[in-house]
């Protein structure tokens, strides 16, 4: 099975809500499935998780870094891309804290614009709350452990 390493991004507003996007999937394999998630995704050829994190900001909230820092989590699973193929994903997550919550989608990719339905800033306690699928699963705690607080 092939890995694929990524970079997923904790964007993290001054109210101390954390953005996700939703993705629903309309076509191919994951054709039904709908969820929320980080921002990211995977490395380039000779890309650094330090370097993915930085373009993937970039790319998918209009957001420019030069430095994210070092990751605060990580997790490795198998998973399955929307072509079909399933991976070894081996993911590293990023705290951003960002002075503004306006997003532009403007460098996203067509299938970042078929697939990216909405986004929202999530609370911890909206979190704990909610029905929805959310990846990763942990994240409440992947937060806590980075050292989030708060219950806005």
């Amino acid at each position: 099975m092939r890995k694929r390493p990524s970079s997923r991004l904790l964007v993290i507003d001054p109210l101390q809500r954390t953005l996700l996007f939703r993705f629903v999937h309309k076509h191919g394999a994951l054709a039904g499935q709908a969820y929320w998630a980080t921002p990211g995704g995977g490395l380039e050829e000779g890309e650094s998780f330090e370097e993915a994190a930085c373009r993937e900001l970039l790319e998918e909230t209009g957001i420019q870094r030069s430095d994210v820092g070092r990751h605060v989590a990580e997790r490795a699973f198998r998973m399955q891309l929307p072509d079909g193929e399933y991976v070894w994903a081996e993911e590293r997550f990023f705290l951003v804290n960002v002075s503004s919550n306006v997003l532009s989608g403007a460098q996203w990719t067509s299938l970042e614009r078929e697939v990216m339905a909405d986004n929202h800033w999530w609370s911890l306690a909206e979190l704990a709350g909610t029905s929805e699928t959310i990846y990763p699963e942990d994240l409440s705690a992947i937060l806590n452990a980075s050292g989030l607080s708060g219950s806005s």
